[in-house]
């Protein structure tokens, strides 16, 4: 029980950004039309400056 008050505590505090600055989001989302057809991309990360995160679709 312990082990998930802890849990829940660390992830509370980096929600918020009491221990830095918060993380802003970002997204990115693409259209292409080529000889091949039409293809999409998309993307979403979070940064906070120095250190970013991000997964492609």
């Amino acid at each position: 029980m312990k082990r998930v008050a802890l849990i829940l505590t660390i992830a509370a505090l980096t929600a918020c950004g009491a221990d830095g600055p918060p993380l802003t989001p970002s997204a990115n989302v693409g259209l292409n039309v080529g000889t091949n057809g039409v293809s999409t991309d998309a993307s979403i990360g979070a940064s906070n400056g120095t250190f970013s995160i991000g997964v492609g679709l």
